[in-house]
């Protein structure tokens, strides 16, 4: 069994998770990274996706984020979210009206940097879309 450790995953309307785990996967924005106990520090951004949260009892939990960042420690993983809900309460509605705000931002854009940035929203979320929603 491995060492547990304190995963808190906190967005702005509550506190989804604050107990021991086992492991986080989390959706960096240099990509996913599994955290452990003992994890070296790091902090990074979060995209929109997935959080998978295996606790000490052994059972899987999964939540979509919204962007954030997480604060590792060897000691502890906190994740501050712009918005997240068990994947279990997704509403459909929610990701698509988040989708189409993405396009309009895409296409409301003032310069090619903006533009390059709602675009990689965009695609991230319609990849979350895919990933948690069935057809």
């Amino acid at each position: 069994m491995a060492e547990a450790f304190k995963f808190e995953l906190v967005s702005p309307e509550r506190l989804l998770v604050s107990e021991q785990v086992e492991s986080v996967v989390i959706p960096g924005a240099e990509g996913e990274m599994t955290v452990m106990a003992q994890h070296a520090p790091v902090m990074t951004t979060i995209k929109p996706g997935v959080v998978t949260v295996k606790t000490a009892g052994g059972q899987e939990q999964r939540y979509v984020v919204f962007g954030g960042f997480a604060d590792i420690l060897p000691s502890g993983c906190t994740l501050l979210a712009e918005s997240a809900v068990a994947v279990k309460d997704i509403d459909r509605a929610d990701i698509a009206r988040r989708i189409q705000e993405a396009r309009e931002d895409m296409n409301d854009a003032k310069d090619d940097a903006s533009r390059t940035k709602a675009e990689q929203f965009l695609h991230q979320l319609t990849t979350l879309e895919g990933a948690i929603l069935p057809a």
